[in-house]
């Protein structure tokens, strides 16, 4: 059984000028254990589509789907109440920006040991030591003096690594990574990567890599979704994906990477009609 398995996706919202798409009929599935990349460009449904699955979505936000399941559990079916007692302890996210995600008036401890206090119940003692565990699992030099610091007070990169360690926080089945190394230098974003795949493999966790980097990719991922305003357009292994893409958005994408010019100018992605370059 797939840890997580959804069929026909749908998610709009209603706008001053009509229904607008956002996801249009996804499939995907992800088995335990496994990196499945979702790539595009920005605006083509992919953070829209997970956050549907964790429930995020604002209320003016309309889901379908034929099957949305996770861990056998039916997702359509739960009530706000039980969905929150599984997002953020069987599933997670680790959201785009740190410095709006994490909240600026409390310190990075209460935040994490919130998530230990409602999700496992621990006292104190204990959420104060499995904090300072976590911390230090994510990298973070003298956790303790670090409990008690905000947000600001700490870097881009520290403040993802606390993201990150609120996310594993209670050693969820499935973590979803969106654009986790947006706005970090070169050298921050190959630390937070190559941390996020020793957690996924220490811990046999399914994750799901939301980007737009070609390059993070073709480090980390099994196996590669490519989405397109709301449709996928293709899904393969990384090595096929990067091999042999089916779907001439694939292929566009692939050419546009820097190190694929073969003149001065690097090729211009033209518009695509998702019902004709789809691949089903």
């Amino acid at each position: 059984m797939a840890l997580l398995e959804i069929k026909n996706l749908t998610v709009s919202f209603d706008t001053s000028v009509g229904l607008f798409h956002a996801v249009k009929g996804i499939d995907l599935s992800l088995d335990r254990g496994d990196v499945l990349a979702i790539v595009g460009e920005s605006g083509s449904g992919k953070s829209v589509a997970m956050l549907s699955v964790m429930g995020l979505l604002p209320r003016t936000a309309k889901v379908s789907a034929d099957v949305m399941r996770f861990d056998g559990t039916d997702l359509r079916e739960l009530s706000a109440h039980d969905r929150r007692r599984i997002v953020g302890k069987d599933m997670a996210m680790i959201f785009q920006e740190p410095m709006t995600s994490l909240n600026p008036c409390f310190t990075i401890g209460f935040q994490i040991e919130e998530v230990l206090r409602f999700h496992l119940n621990l006292d104190r003692s204990a959420r104060r030591k499995r904090a300072i565990e976590l911390l230090t699992q994510v990298g973070i030099a003298d956790p303790e003096s670090r409990l008690r610091s905000f947000p600001h007070q700490m870097s881009g990169g520290q403040n993802q690594r606390v993201m990150i360690a609120m996310a594993i926080a209670c050693s969820p089945k499935l973590l979803i990574a969106d654009e986790p190394t947006t706005a970090l230098d070169v050298t921050i974003q190959k630390q937070i990567l190559d941390l996020l795949m020793k957690l996924q493999a220490d811990t046999g966790m399914g994750l799901i890599m939301i980007t737009h980097n070609i390059g993070v990719v073709a480090e980390t991922a099994d196996r590669v979704v490519v989405q397109y305003k709301g449709r996928k357009m293709e899904e393969a292994g990384v090595l096929e994906l990067f091999e042999a893409p089916k779907s001439p958005y694939t292929r566009a994408l692939l050419a546009a990477l820097p190190e694929n010019a073969t003149g001065d100018r690097l090729p211009v992605i033209t518009a695509f009609d998702p019902e004709t370059a789809a691949v089903r």
